[in-house]
């Protein structure tokens, strides 16, 4: 139970740093990429709660959403690139 308690405060940490580069970021690249990480962010956290919770379908979840994730920001990366 500490592990998993270490864990989340690690999380809660890391987004709150990413929330405020999210708010504060200077150029709209930083925001994306700050996105991108969130993303990242939250799947980790389900694989971590499906390894605590022994269910797989948080595994399933989690690799939906980092599919979701990748696209939305190859087609954020198109979009600024001026490609989209």
């Amino acid at each position: 139970m500490t592990d998993l308690l270490f864990f989340v405060i690690c999380f809660l940490v890391l987004a709150l740093t990413l929330l405020i580069r999210f708010i504060k970021g200077p150029s709209v690249v930083d925001r994306a990429v700050c996105a991108d990480c969130m993303d990242i962010l939250s799947d980790m956290a389900l694989v971590l709660f499906a390894l605590h919770s022994g269910r797989s379908v948080y595994l399933d979840v989690a690799l939906v959403t980092a599919i979701l994730g990748f696209i939305g920001s190859t087609l954020v990366a198109k979009y600024l690139e001026g490609k989209l």
